[in-house]
């Protein structure tokens, strides 16, 4: 493991943005038809695919038509990231949650007291923000916990160790585990 626990990750915009191209060309790459990116390399955090950094430049050299990568947006997202390392998919990423494996993890009655403690300020500040979405190490949100419960009104913010468990193991197949598909190929999903 590294010394530095954030991971340099890319959400779909950002994939797209390291080869110059729209955010729906990565869905497109993903596509079964096209085979061009194996949705395998990804991690699915809120029903939403992530890659490594490390993995996402790699990328455009592996692929039939060689893509160019763009390496002032690399330099940019390493930037904006903040301190971290660069991963690729043979490293073994820390827990990585989102708002729904949040809402899952503290069984909050719903995702509206979660916004509502981010929107205060009460909760840790969100590790990467890609493509829209706030992600945290699973760590990030244990180490608030105390703070948490001593801000809380109404909440317990007790933690369900199955859960916990579960997302360090890399079994966790509760919500936000399983990419929601929209399109011609929602459909297809069994």
């Amino acid at each position: 493991m590294h010394g530095l626990k954030k991971p340099y990750l890319v959400g779909h915009q950002e994939f797209a943005a390291l080869y110059g191209v729209e955010a729906q060309m990565v869905g497109q790459w993903l596509a079964p038809s096209r085979g061009v990116l194996d949705p395998a390399t990804a991690i699915v955090v809120s029903g939403v695919r992530y890659w490594p950094l490390g993995f996402a430049c790699r990328f455009g050299q592996t692929t039939a038509r060689p893509k160019t990568l763009h390496i002032r947006v690399k330099e940019r997202l390493i930037a904006e990231q903040g301190e971290g390392w660069e991963a690729d998919l043979g490293d073994e990423l820390p827990p990585i949650v989102g708002q729904q494996e949040i809402i899952e993890m503290f069984h909050l009655p719903a995702q509206g007291n979660l916004a509502t403690t981010i929107a205060s300020g009460r909760f840790p500040e969100e590790d990467w923000l890609l493509s829209g979405s706030r992600l945290w190490l699973l760590d990030t949100v244990l180490d608030a916990v105390p703070a948490l419960r001593e801000s809380a009104r109404s909440l317990p913010w007790d933690v369900d160790e199955e859960v916990i468990a579960a997302l360090r193991a890399g079994t966790y197949d509760g919500p936000g585990s399983k990419v929601l598909t929209r399109g011609r190929h929602a459909r297809k999903s069994p």
